[in-house]
């Protein structure tokens, strides 16, 4: 019994998986080490996530050690720790040949369109795919590809020198987001959540002194007003997945601001276009995965010490705990930032 198995909604089996030995041209025979937990697995999990199919087995956020290597692989070698790009493309799309990998008509990510990385065994990935880092640990290798998605929001919002930037939602990829814009110069960043024990987080570890607490009556609008001296977010990045915070968000944005939504939601959206996003002139933008130069820049950020990734890790459980202390995560109780399975 060698891999974990969500069967249907809030049901884990632990089943045999046979192990993937040998790799083809171009691919290569990986183990997992450690495994992220995210929003997304815990969509996934709940039943939520719209890409998702069961029986699965999850895991996209891996810390990977190359077991084997098939022909042409030069990228990676037998015995590298890696972290996983688990977006799959088609290479010869349009949208690929321009440098949109992670959006790619047909983009297969690993651990949630097919069988991930939640195993004691090995399996087989495009070696493409992998990007190596010796020197770091596996769980650091595990958080890259959280990182990614925020590091690519944050491009796409692609704040200047003395503007503004709020982040909405204080989750993992809020976080993420926050990582990056902390070590931009001059660049003045807010972040709002509904919680304040998550602004306390973002003020002690991140130095994010600057949040604003949301409220269910809307009056945090003024509080946001108040800390820009009336000017408001030149950039926002919505990260919270949740319809009624990204119809809204608008009403944060200054004249000719951006928004860029990295949450996903399966509901439709509305906002008032006239009154607010036509007349302020704003631009939105979505956010999808990250796209492969993100890797080895986040893992040289880390190796520099410019990113710390022990201050996200508040949860670990063993390969063998997930049937029982999964669902633990699904509790915003809880307090989590990141869980990390150990696999060994």
């Amino acid at each position: 019994m060698n891999a974990i198995e969500f069967t249907e909604p809030k049901v884990i089996t632990v089943i045999d998986r046979p192990d993937e030995t040998n790799p083809g041209p171009g691919e290569a025979v990986v183990r997992t080490h450690r495994m992220g937990i995210c929003g997304t697995d815990l969509s996934c999990y709940l039943g939520k996530f719209p890409f998702f199919a069961y029986p699965r087995t999850p895991g996209h956020e891996l810390g990977l050690e190359v077991v084997a290597v098939g022909e042409g692989v030069t990228n990676v070698k037998s015995g590298d720790k890696c972290s996983l790009e688990p977006y799959v493309n088609d290479t010869q799309t349009p949208t690929s040949k321009k440098g949109s990998s992670n959006c790619c008509p047909g983009v297969q990510v690993i651990g949630v369109h097919n069988n991930g990385g939640l195993r004691k065994g090995t399996f087989i990935v495009p070696a493409r795919k992998l990007h190596p880092g010796n020197d770091l640990s596996y769980d650091q290798l595990a958080l890259v590809e959280t990182l990614a998605i925020g590091y690519h929001a944050v491009q796409r919002g692609n704040p200047k020198p003395g503007e503004t930037v709020l982040v909405i939602g204080a989750g993992p990829i809020g976080l993420a987001c926050l990582e990056f814009l902390k070590l931009m110069e001059d660049v003045n960043v807010i972040v709002m959540d509904m919680v304040q024990g998550r602004l306390d987080f973002c003020a002690e570890k991140l130095g994010i002194k600057t949040g604003v607490l949301a409220k269910p009556d809307g009056s945090h609008l003024a509080d946001l007003e108040k800390v820009t001296d009336g000017n408001l977010a030149d950039v926002i990045i919505d990260a919270t997945g949740s319809p009624r915070s990204m119809s809204t968000c608008f009403e944060y944005a200054a004249f000719t601001g951006r928004v860029v939504y990295v949450g996903i939601t399966t509901s439709d959206l509305s906002f008032p276009h006239a009154p607010v996003f036509h007349r302020r002139e704003l631009t939105l933008l979505a956010s999808r995965n990250a796209v492969p130069a993100d890797f080895p820049e986040i893992i040289n950020l880390i190796r520099e010490g410019k990113i710390d990734t022990d201050i996200w890790i508040t949860h670990r459980i063993g390969f063998d705990e997930v049937p029982e202390k999964f669902d633990q995560f699904t509790d915003p109780t809880l307090g989590a930032i990141k869980a990390i399975i150990e696999i060994r």
